[in-house]
């Protein structure tokens, strides 16, 4: 989920935030009742939300938890 400062936005950028969040969640919640298994993986969530795994630049390393 994308998570934005929202005070740092004026009203109608606010709006357009909160719409584009709850189409996402619109998007996982249909994904998810078509779906036979218990819970989504997070690749079908990925695949659901149009997102890529982040892979670091060649040479870098991530600490632990960075990335998702």
């Amino acid at each position: 989920m994308v998570h934005v400062a929202v005070w740092l936005l004026d009203q109608d950028d606010q709006v357009h935030v909160a719409l584009a969040e709850i189409e996402l969640c619109c998007e996982l919640m249909i994904a998810a009742s078509a779906t036979t298994e218990e819970r989504l993986s997070s690749e079908r969530i990925d695949e659901v939300l149009n997102v890529s795994p982040r892979v670091p630049a060649q040479g870098t390393r991530w600490s632990a938890g960075a990335g998702r």
